[in-house]
Parts: structure tokens; sequence; C-alpha cells
């Protein structure tokens, strides 16, 4: 905390306040003080006084304190003001309601949270980025991946404090509160540290919330950047990972951008050109006219390579069921599965036909 922000604020008082007014550390170091003279001095007993209140005052030497706001059980700053009147702790209570609005506006300027929550949330100008990184002594440039940690069912507020436990480096990996359900986690990579390893931190916060509150999560992952200014696009990849498995890779709940593959490209394109797609690819009959049994003999059948030995196996059918069952398949779409390239659009075509599904979009 900067003492000459406080000192700020104790100068704009000395004209109105005609008492000494200042703040003291949690060392007992007066920080700022309307008496000059006075900054710098360490008052050792007053250091126990502050903790030590019930009430919120206390006095000592002729002066009465009370701390600031503060996240912990223990005071950072307190203010104090000469004398032990009902004016001294009027005064008092009026210094720490000022002192506390400064403190609270110098926190989100200055914070490191909050600079990173900003940038994620596109709060930020590219060009103030780099200014604020160096008045933080953020590192620009370092290894970072973005997880989007998102709540199955109800939401419960200690899903951030769990992940929080998890990573309790406050100055390089920041957990954040997006909103009721989402809380993302900015993690400072290792030099080398590759998708396996972004896979096994998420496996690791998915199994901890569900052991420790019972919380279902699916959770996106962004690719790694490594530059600050990145980290936006890194957090929107987890945000979208999550859109699109939904879509396409509903059983699963760690789904990486980078391993999306064609749903990726799909997700990007125009309704109206899955549409058109559609309906080049099913000339003959509509998609919607294959029934559920021919619809899991195809998926079987994507499922295990193209192999028709494999999938009749699977399929708990003789090996000629399954060629007469493709044989019917290709009779009605003009589609041989059997072969590559019918295979590869046949699947982007149930694929896009579960993307439109999903936007409503009857085919």
């Amino acid at each position: 905390m900067s003492s000459r922000m406080f000192q700020g604020v104790v100068l704009q008082m000395k004209d109105t306040v005609n008492r000494t007014v200042g703040v003291i550390d949690a060392d007992g170091v007066v920080v700022a003080c309307s008496e000059l003279a006075c900054i710098g001095e360490r008052w050792h007993i007053a250091i126990s006084a502050p903790r030590a209140m019930e009430n919120g005052v206390t006095y000592y030497e002729g002066k009465t304190f009370r701390p600031l706001t503060n996240w912990g059980t223990q005071f950072d700053y307190a203010a104090f003001v000469k004398g032990e009147d009902e004016m001294a702790s009027t005064l008092c209570a009026m210094a720490v309601v000022a002192f506390n609005g400064a403190k609270t506006y110098y926190e989100e300027k200055h914070d490191k949270a909050t600079f990173v929550k900003n940038i994620i949330s596109d709060n930020v100008l590219l060009g103030d980025i780099y200014t604020q990184a160096k008045e933080l002594h953020f590192i620009s440039e370092a290894p970072r991946a973005a997880f989007l940690v998102r709540q199955v069912g109800s939401a419960n507020s200690a899903v951030a404090e769990v992940i929080q436990s998890l990573f309790p480096d406050k100055q390089n990996d920041f957990v954040i509160s997006v909103n009721e359900n989402d809380v993302a986690l900015i993690k400072q990579l290792s030099e080398g540290m590759d998708n396996r390893e972004l896979q096994k931190i998420a496996k690791q916060i998915a199994q901890t919330v569900a052991q420790e509150l019972d919380v279902k999560v699916v959770i996106g992952i962004g690719t790694i950047v490594n530059h600050v200014r990145d980290l936006a696009r890194a957090y929107k990849e987890a945000g979208t990972a999550i859109d699109i498995g939904k879509i396409f890779e509903n059983e699963r709940t760690i789904i990486n951008y980078e391993n999306l593959g064609i749903g990726r490209l799909i997700y990007q394109l125009p309704t109206i050109l899955c549409q058109m797609y559609l309906q080049e690819v099913f000339k003959k009959n509509p998609i919607d006219a294959l029934d559920q049994e021919t619809l899991l003999t195809i998926n079987k059948f994507f499922e295990n390579n193209l192999n028709v030995s494999e999938t009749a196996r699977k399929l708990f059918v003789h090996r000629n069921t399954l060629v007469y069952r493709l044989e019917k398949i290709k009779k009605l779409t003009g589609l041989d599965l059997r072969e590559f390239d019918d295979a590869i659009t046949f699947k982007v075509a149930l694929m896009v036909k579960k993307y439109l599904v999903s936007r409503g979009i009857e085919t």
C-alpha cells in the first residue's frame, strides 16, 4: 500500500480537521500524519491495541485508533486522531471512511488480481495493459493458461475458495469469480508445460471440488499464451470450449480448445451455410430419414475407425448384418461409409446437424 496515497488524504483533511490525524501500519510505523515529524516513528505498544479492539475503537497515549477495513481477521492499517474525547472518536470514524475509500480505490487500481480480471473482461485498453503491468511489477512475458470452471446445477460460492486453496500463489495464479456459476483460473506455467499438464490441472480441480463440495463442474481450457495481452483471448477460448463441448462432446467434463478439431470450425460457420451443406449432402433423403438403430450403427462404425468386424462385435451382430445395414445407408443417402471420403462427409454432416439443433434450427 502506498504511504503517499494515505498522506494525500491526510493533507486534504488537514485544513478541516484541527487535530493531528494519521495512519499506522501493522508494524506500528506511522506511514502518514498531518504532523510530518511523526512519519516513520514506530509506536510499539500501539501495534497490539487495534487487534484487541472489540468495539472498533481503542486509545493509546492520548490518541484514538480505529482499524481500516481488511479481508482478514487482523488489521493492516489503523487511523488515529489526537485526543480521547468524543470529538476525537467522531473524527477518527470519519477519517476511517476517507482512508478506506482511498484504500479500496488504490487496491482496485493497483491489485494484480483486479488487473487480470480487467484484462479477461476486456475492461482495459491494450496500451494501458503495458503501463499497468509495469506499475504492478507484473511479469508480462510468461507462459499462462486460462481455465474456466463452470458449475453444473445450483451454484456454490465456496467453489472459488476451494480452487484458491489449490493455487495459493496469489502473485502468479489468479482465481477470479466471474459470476455465480463461473470461476476463472489464470495460471502461470513452468517452461515446457503442455496440454497434458493442463489436463491434469483441470482434473485436479474437478476432483477436489467434487470431493469437498459435492459440486459437479465442466472445465474449459484455452490455448497457452506467452504474453499478458493475450489472456483475454485465452479466456474467451476456454468459454468457447465449454460451449462447443456442450454440442459435440457433451459426455466430457474437461474440454481443451485446441482439441476441438472440426467442431471449432463448424461452430464459427453461419447457420445458413450449414443448412446448405446438409441439403447438398443429403440430396436423396434428409438426414432425419435415418432411424435411431441406423444412427447407432453409424456412430459405432465411426467409433471403431470404420472397422466392419470390430463394429459388428461391439453391436453384437453378425458381420453380414452390419454390411447389409451399411448398404441400406448407401441406398438412402448415396454415401458409402466404408469409403473414407464418404465417411468424412457423413461425419461432418452429423456434427453440422448437432450444431443446428443446438441453435434451435430445424433441418
